[in-house]
């Protein structure tokens, strides 16, 4: 079997009914489709079963206690049968042909380690490319990354080669935050990385967020900013993947910095930043008042979510 698609669910019966009919409705047929409901509360599970019920496609439905997206994605794969393993979150949606067109990058680029699309990023029902800075082919994907800090690797957009998924150990299961980025970058630092730059896949912003992980303060020992010092060796001797993680760093945790119960932990991570490759902007930004600091930050949302409601209701 060329394809296995891995879907993980949970809480998301709106959404499912979408997400699985654009995988059933690929142009490419060889694949085989895995929904893993992670303990879901709600009727996700008997949507996706309604769905699949009598699908030509080869599927599996299983079922398992909350245990989170890692272990999810993780158990979908562990019982899946393809080559290549694609990942669609329950909420967001393929183009059809967003295999086929996978399949010809294989095909074109065969040793990469990893391979991803660009894709759309939706909110507020309107649509935008979220990649404008790769062209199709090998690419550095650190640098790629780093350079306008746009993902060119992300979980609905991304196909991995079977072997290398079980070589790199899959998702590390205590990670909530950023599993795939943890994945990807283990991928990337080995292997070459192959894109296509055509938007295939919708990222949707728009669906319920009392179940959406981003956006939300996490535990550092689930967050995978905290868990990279396995990479310490790569950080202190690639300067692209150094110049990446730093950014992430500055932009990432600026939420965290400016809590009472994480600064200190942000702090921590924040000194490992090479601070003069950071621009003027990020330097002068960290170097503000903390007080200050939440002020700016309190009004930008209150701006955003008056903006938000401007769209929603004009």
């Amino acid at each position: 079997m060329r394809f296995s698609v891995i879907i993980p669910l949970y809480n998301k019966a709106p959404y499912v009914k979408k997400a699985i009919e654009s995988v059933l409705a690929q142009t490419w047929r060889d694949f085989e489709l895995v929904v893993v409901d992670d303990g879901s509360s709600d009727d996700s599970n008997a949507v996706a079963e309604s769905i699949l019920k009598g699908s030509p496609i080869p599927y599996q439905l299983i079922y398992q206690a909350n245990a989170g997206v890692s272990t999810a994605k993780n158990n979908g794969v562990a019982s899946s049968h393809g080559d290549y393993l694609c990942f669609l979150d329950a909420d967001d949606w393929w183009a059809p042909t967003f295999l086929e067109r996978m399949d010809n990058l294989i095909h074109s680029y065969s040793d990469a380690g990893i391979y991803g699309t660009n894709y759309y990023y939706v909110k507020n029902g309107k649509q935008s490319v979220s990649v404008t800075i790769a062209e199709t082919g090998y690419i550095n994907y650190c640098r790629v990354y780093a350079e306008k800090m746009q993902m060119p690797l992300w979980t609905g957009a991304v196909c991995v080669p079977h072997s290398v998924f079980d070589e790199m150990g899959g998702f590390r299961s205590h990670l909530k935050l950023g599993e795939d980025f943890d994945l990807w970058i283990r991928i990337a630092l080995k292997y070459k990385v192959a894109f296509l730059n055509e938007p295939l896949s919708y990222y949707y912003q728009d669906s319920d967020t009392t179940w959406r992980l981003v956006g939300k303060l996490h535990d550092p020992k689930t967050h995978m900013l905290w868990n990279l010092d396995y990479l310490s060796l790569e950080e202190m001797t690639n300067p692209d993947y150094k110049k990446l993680i730093d950014n992430l760093r500055t932009y990432s945790l600026l939420p965290y910095y400016l809590s009472r119960q994480y600064h200190d932990a942000a702090q921590t991570e924040l000194n490992k930043v090479d601070w003069n490759k950071q621009s003027k902007r990020t330097q002068a930004l960290y170097k503000q008042p903390v007080f200050i600091l939440k002020c700016r930050r309190f009004l930008l949302k209150c701006g955003s979510e008056i903006k938000q409601w401007l769209i929603r209701n004009l």
